[in-house]
């Protein structure tokens, strides 16, 4: 009976995981094909990124200052005992920009934005508007799902440099205020290690992040049924999988990263 149960569990595993990438290569593929034949949908593109600039932007700032102060006082205190306190700007802001704010970015988008979109999209299946779109022939994912992809495409990378910037700034507070470390010192080692291609990884992470968030939620969404009940356990599962995902995602993306992009000096 648990044999037969972990095998049931596993197989439902790959099926889903097997219609998550048949969605995201739809929607990839959907989103050139709309563009290039003028059927993109720009007004709810444009609607759902101010949707969910509005439920991310305060909370990545609230959220991007205890990340640079954490890290600026973890670091800090380490590399004092080592007396290299110049090195702080270096180490803080490296820490942000290449992990805090890609991450940051993607669990806001992945808490607020996935349990959005799979909360929207959910609720038009259960009150079975999916399926009449099918029947008058409107594709959901032209209609709803690619609208919402484009508009993550779009917030994500601007969320991560708000957050980058204010983890920055917070970090550098810390450090000159209760640090004692100099204004001179910390910004010349923070221009000499972080690099334009360290800004680069963080927002392909971002991008990355928000892909993974999109699709997940979008397809929790439209799977759901059951009532009310099937939705929340959709909101739930869309959550749930966009965090693990986007933890699983930056492990093996560092490690690439530390691979073939070194930290050195720039």
């Amino acid at each position: 009976m648990i044999r037969t149960n972990i095998t049931d569990t596993a197989t439902s595993s790959l099926r889903t995981f097997g219609r998550v990438v048949d969605l995201s290569l739809e929607s990839a593929r959907g989103a050139v094909t709309d563009i290039a034949t003028a059927r993109f949908q720009w007004r709810e593109m444009l609607s759902q990124s101010w949707y969910l600039v509005t439920v991310s932007a305060v909370p990545a700032v609230l959220m991007a200052v205890p990340f640079g102060v954490v890290i600026s006082v973890q670091v800090g205190n380490l590399i004092h005992q080592l007396g290299a306190d110049s090195l702080l700007g270096a180490a803080g802001g490296l820490g942000v920009i290449q992990q805090a704010a890609p991450l940051t970015t993607g669990l806001l988008l992945g808490g607020a934005g996935a349990s959005a979109i799979a909360a929207d999209l959910g609720a038009r299946t259960v009150r079975e508007e999916i399926d009449a779109l099918r029947t008058l022939g409107i594709s959901p994912v032209h209609r709803l799902v690619i609208p919402r992809l484009a508009a993550m495409m779009l917030v994500a990378p601007l969320l991560n440099v708000l957050i980058i910037f204010v983890g920055v700034v917070a970090g550098y507070a810390v450090a000159v205020g209760a640090q004692h470390v100099t204004p001179g010192s910390y910004w010349a080692t923070f221009g000499s290690f972080a690099t334009l291609t360290d800004i680069w990884i963080s927002l392909g992470k971002a991008l990355i992040f928000g892909f993974l968030v999109v699709v997940i939620a979008c397809q929790r969404g439209l799977e759901a049924k059951g009532g009310p009940r099937g939705v929340a356990d959709a909101v739930n599962a869309a959550v749930v999988l966009s965090v693990a995902a986007i933890i699983v995602v930056n492990l093996v993306a560092t490690q690439i990263v530390s691979m073939f992009v070194p930290v050195r000096l720039a």
